[in-house]
């Protein structure tokens, strides 16, 4: 599986549709959540992708400033197409190291599903947060300090 990673300016139409396409697949579709992702964030994003064999985006996250004065970066838009294939954790190992090599973050922040809380601590993130409901869905916050 060969990684892409590219800041939202030099995303392809292309690449940013197929990112899009699998965000709204998972997010709206499967999980039956209507909320807006669109949410003017992407543009400031490093995003971190991978193709399947069918021309379609596997897996993506972006990688952005929460508070760059803090030096707290987050991680948002995790997503995978295909399950159970280990995609996941390579994209958020990526994340992690982009956000510290290259953010130069002393934090990274993220909102988990709580579901996908054991997913998180795995790559060392903690929960900071009670259960909160997002677009009708438990989620927690989540911090990994460098």
């Amino acid at each position: 599986m060969e990684l892409v990673v590219k800041h939202f300016r030099d995303l392809s139409t292309n690449e940013l549709y197929e990112i899009l396409k699998t965000r709204s697949e998972i997010f709206v579709v499967e999980q039956d959540c209507v909320y807006q992702d669109l949410d003017d964030k992407d543009q400031d994003a490093i995003h971190v992708f991978c193709w399947n064999e069918n021309g379609r985006v596997a897996g993506c996250l972006r990688v952005f400033w929460k508070d760059e004065e803090a030096g707290i970066a987050q991680i948002g838009r995790v997503v995978t197409l295909e399950h159970g294939l280990g995609i996941g954790g390579i994209i958020l190992h990526v994340g992690v190291e982009l956000a510290v090599e290259q953010l130069k973050a002393k934090k990274i922040y993220l909102e988990a599903q709580e579901y996908a809380i054991g997913y998180y601590a795995k790559e060392g993130f903690e929960v900071v947060s009670d259960v909160f409901m997002e677009d009708g869905i438990p989620h927690v916050q989540m911090e990994k300090v460098i």
